[in-house]
């Protein structure tokens, strides 16, 4: 299976948006706040703030992955989204899209990439595909999505 990594096209969107409500650990919500920074995006990518590529397979898109500069911090990058369709999820595409995502944010002297997760049991596989990409977990706020759902904080330094 070859995997082909590019930036998104406004022609992606349909499919991202049918990827995000395909993909049951998010609320209704989540996938607003998923659409809002995709619109950001396609209506200036190169002033938004965010960065977007999508994974193709077989010419159609199987996932994407939102990524930016932290505002206010020196080298310091958030990851917001990697979003794999859930029929073609554990066939390396997350795994491709995250190292691209990396391979752009230190080009761009990024040093550190930022992820912010859900403590809850939906998270589980989210947060064991971040850490086995070398991603430490190094804080946790308690209770600071709903009761009994933390906000976990990982980090993975990629510039020495």
């Amino acid at each position: 299976m070859k995997i082909n990594i590019r930036p998104m096209i406004p022609a992606d969107k349909l499919s991202i948006t049918k990827i995000l409500h395909n993909t049951s650990e998010f609320k209704p919500a989540e996938v607003v706040v998923a659409e809002e920074l995709i619109d950001s995006y396609l209506e200036n990518p190169a002033g938004s703030g965010y960065h977007i590529l999508v994974a193709e397979v077989d010419s159609a898109v199987a996932g994407y992955i939102c990524y930016g500069p932290t505002p206010l911090t020196e080298g310091t990058w958030d990851i917001y989204w990697v979003v794999v369709a859930p029929e073609k999820q554990d066939q390396g595409i997350g795994s491709a899209l995250m190292k691209s995502a990396e391979r752009e944010i230190l080009k761009a002297k990024g040093r550190l990439a930022i992820i912010e997760t859900s403590s809850t049991p939906a998270y589980e596989k989210t947060r064991r595909f971040h850490i086995s990409h070398g991603y430490e977990m190094v804080a946790c706020i308690p209770d600071f999505y709903a009761p009994r759902d933390d906000k976990l904080i990982l980090r993975k330094r990629l510039a020495k």
